[in-house]
């Protein structure tokens, strides 16, 4: 099927080069190399138009050059010319500037020879035109390869506004990942609008949601705008969607269905225009098969979904991450910018960072402030962040809870259904503790569990447990 297809290549690496020429003329192209995109250009130029290339794989970062930009003045002439570019990372600008360019597709360094030939092909039947873009990007830094998908997809879907669901642990980014869906999409001139579900008391949430009319209820002594309707054009990102309850669930999906809406004590119907992205630190699956989540409601905001990874799973980014962190403290607080030991930048990088890059960032911003030198020690650190994370972190091989285990089950070896009654004493003797280290607030012991506030208080209600 690819047999005399031409293929031209631009990389400034000679081994790359010859790697893609052995690999693609052994599948019957015709492959023609360079090192410079000017040479690329001018051979470009000059080729009768039976001679141009059927695909261009080029390399974004060259040696003095931006592929990229040779990549744009390729398709000015060949407007449906496919282009995958080869990168070993890539910023948000990048992915964003590379697919509205009109990049076919990202081949990130280094890659398997399956993976190009699949790329090739399907780049052969589905090339096509895209609109170029100078947006700038906003502050999502990461080289690691976790990191690096997440920045592709974004890239992918900066043409589209469809309905996206962030998955992550709390704090790990997932309003900026809503931030720059927004910000590079159709709708980056409309408003984007956030609204935290857990931040929100249940019987204030619809009237903050869809709006109400004067008079609606009491205490109704005006007329107010909805986020729905203050995100109009634009996005509604709906954070902590999982802690939505069952009863506004269902108008949501109604709304999302028929694409309009009343307000509270209203009569005119009014047009759903925002784009919806919704985010969770909960596993929305879980609480479908609980009953928690609607499942009509779960698919219909699932189109896509992306998962933010935690810090500890790209560790490669934290230097970096520090860096860019301690710069912004200096400018925002108007402190001299310090200098952090490489011995405390590979300490930090072995610590397991449960709050991931917000805890990073609020530990960057302390040390900006407070470390008295110009450069920044271990002894700088507060005593909880002194230990690695194997020191702080005792081998769990038999921890206590374990050993009481195999103890209860030797003193009642005719016990039955075994499984269900330890189950439900586990559950509520972890509900309890976790809802007493956070000071009895429920809403946030739930989001620690990664579970709805309904399922935690069956945890706590558990009956079994005795």
């Amino acid at each position: 099927m690819l047999s005399n297809k031409k293929i031209w290549v631009l990389d400034d690496d000679p081994g790359i080069r010859y790697v893609l020429e052995e690999y693609l003329q052994s599948q019957g192209m015709q492959v023609s190399s360079f090192s410079e995109g000017s040479d690329l250009l001018r051979s470009f130029e000059s080729a009768s138009t039976d001679l141009f290339p059927d695909l261009v794989m080029a390399d974004i970062r060259l040696d003095g050059e931006n592929g990229l930009d040779v990549m744009k003045r390729l398709r000015k002439q060949q407007p449906n010319l496919p282009v995958i570019v080869m990168t070993a990372y890539s910023d948000l600008k990048t992915a964003v500037g590379a697919f509205q360019g009109g990049a076919f597709e990202f081949l990130a360094k280094p890659f398997d020879l399956d993976e190009v030939g699949r790329l090739v092909e399907k780049a052969m039947l589905n090339g096509e035109e895209a609109p170029v873009s100078d947006d700038d990007a906003i502050g999502l830094i990461g080289q690691s390869s976790a990191f690096q998908e997440l920045i592709r997809m974004l890239g992918r879907l900066s043409k589209t506004d469809i309905p996206v669901l962030i998955t992550g642990e709390t704090g790990s980014g997932k309003e900026l990942v809503a931030r720059a869906l927004h910000q590079h999409s159709p709708r980056a001139n409309g408003p984007f609008v956030a609204i935290n579900m857990a931040a929100i008391p249940d019987d204030l949430l619809e009237s903050e949601l869809f709006g109400h009319e004067r008079g609606a209820f009491t205490g109704a002594d005006e007329k107010r705008i909805g986020r729905f309707e203050q995100a109009a054009n634009g996005t509604l990102f709906l954070d902590e969607i999982g802690d939505m309850p069952l009863r506004l669930q269902t108008r949501l999906l109604r709304v999302l269905a028929e694409g309009e809406y009343y307000r509270l004590g209203g009569r005119d119907l009014i047009k759903a225009k925002a784009r919806i992205i919704t985010a969770t630190n909960q596993n929305l699956e879980m609480q479908v098969h609980e009953g928690q989540f609607r499942a009509d409601l779960y698919h219909r905001l699932k189109v896509i979904a992306l998962t933010v990874p935690a810090l500890r799973e790209r560790r490669d980014d934290i230097p970096q991450l520090i860096h860019h962190f301690l710069d912004l403290a200096a400018d925002e607080f108007n402190v001299p910018k310090k200098k952090i030991d490489p011995g405390l930048v590979q300490h930090l990088c072995q610590l397991d960072w449960p709050g991931n890059v917000r805890e990073l960032k609020n530990l960057c911003q302390s040390l900006a402030v407070l470390a008295p030198a110009q450069v920044i020690q271990i002894d700088d650190l507060p005593s909880e962040y002194r230990q690695s994370s194997s020191a702080s972190h005792p081998s769990q091989e038999n921890p206590d809870w374990i050993l009481g285990l195999k103890q209860a089950l030797d003193r009642d070896r005719e016990a039955t259904d075994v499984f269900e009654s330890y189950k439900a004493r586990f559950e509520k003797t972890l509900a309890e503790t976790v809802v007493d280290a956070c000071g009895g607030n429920q809403s946030k012991a739930a989001r620690q569990l990664g579970i709805s506030r309904n399922t935690l208080a069956r945890f706590l209600n558990n009956t079994n447990s005795n």
